[in-house]
């Protein structure tokens, strides 16, 4: 009998990582989730509990359990990932790591950014930097991300990774960023929606589809990072025409700022990501277009 693959997911206890557990589950393997005990998994899953910030926490917690693959939701910073690598070369086959389109950042072009645009390996690393204060963090997302995966990238054929780097992801009832209804509430009330003087647009993916596609990656054998967006970019403009149409009436008024503040889903630098690479690798994405409409519905509601 087939007993499926021994698959430990860090975090996984919320949003798109509960979805991956979830698939895991229904395909047989047997899945462990490792978190601080905040929440339990979905049933039919195993728990063990552990700071991951405390590399003797994390040890204990796994005594000598190994596993066919490792996908952690919860890395940001190089401390974690540093701990993460000591504590897992030579404890499981495969590494995936869930990272961001945030580690684009810094760029802005017009082509859609391919995986080589960020070189985990000519990341530089400074584990001293303020990681621990949360305020650092928030304002560093990208920056950890970017040196968390340099810190798997130097760990070499010891530890094969990849790292999904995840367009921004819509859908879902238990979105819990209150993004949409930020655009909701304004549309509704005809309220201005502060957005950049030059507006541009980024890459998405559904909530089911990154649950998809991380469970996709599970089973794969490249390394390296890989971009996971689904087809076609979606503009500020796209998101607030979805959004009136759920309402059913309300006025998107867009009130663009050269500086300061502006709204969810609205960028002063286009982000796009070109998913080419995992398309070649052979995961079939679907386009914005086919679920923009339910995202919308599924986050939403009813009531709105």
């Amino acid at each position: 009998m087939n007993q499926g693959r021994n698959v430990l997911v860090i975090g996984g206890n919320r949003y798109f990582g509960k979805r991956l557990v979830e698939r895991l589950l229904a395909a047989g393997d047997r899945v462990t989730v490792l978190n601080r005990g905040s929440s339990p998994p979905p049933p039919g899953a195993a728990h063990l509990v552990a700071d991951r910030d405390d590399e003797a926490s994390l040890r204990a917690a796994l005594g000598e359990r190994t596993f066919d693959v490792v996908i952690d939701q919860v890395c940001y910073t190089p401390r974690q990932a540093e701990i993460a690598r000591r504590v897992f070369t030579g404890r499981t086959g495969r590494y995936v790591l869930t990272s961001t389109v945030e580690v684009y950042e810094y760029e802005d072009s017009i082509a859609p950014v391919r995986e080589d645009a960020v070189d985990p390996l000519t990341v530089a690393v400074d584990p001293d930097l303020p990681w621990d204060d949360p305020a650092f963090l928030d304002t560093h997302y990208g920056e950890g991300k970017r040196q968390a995966e340099a810190v798997f990238a130097a760990a070499g054929p010891a530890l094969p990774w990849t790292s999904v780097r995840v367009a921004h992801v819509l859908g879902g009832e238990d979105d819990f960023t209150g993004r949409l209804k930020h655009y909701a509430d304004r549309i509704a009330a005809g309220e201005p929606i502060a957005v950049p003087a030059r507006n541009r647009p980024a890459t998405y993916i559904h909530v089911e589809e990154i649950a998809g596609f991380l469970f996709w990656a599970a089973g794969q054998d490249f390394t390296g990072p890989v971009n996971a967006a689904s087809h076609s970019t979606l503009s500020t403009e796209d998101l607030c025409a979805a959004v009136e149409a759920h309402l059913g009436g309300g006025r998107t008024v867009l009130s663009p700022v050269e500086v300061g503040q502006v709204s969810p889903f609205s960028f002063f630098r286009f982000y796009g990501m070109d998913n080419s690479r995992a398309v070649r690798l052979g995961y079939r994405f679907s386009s914005t277009r086919q679920w923009l409409a339910r995202a919308v519905a599924e986050t939403l509601g009813k009531d709105n």
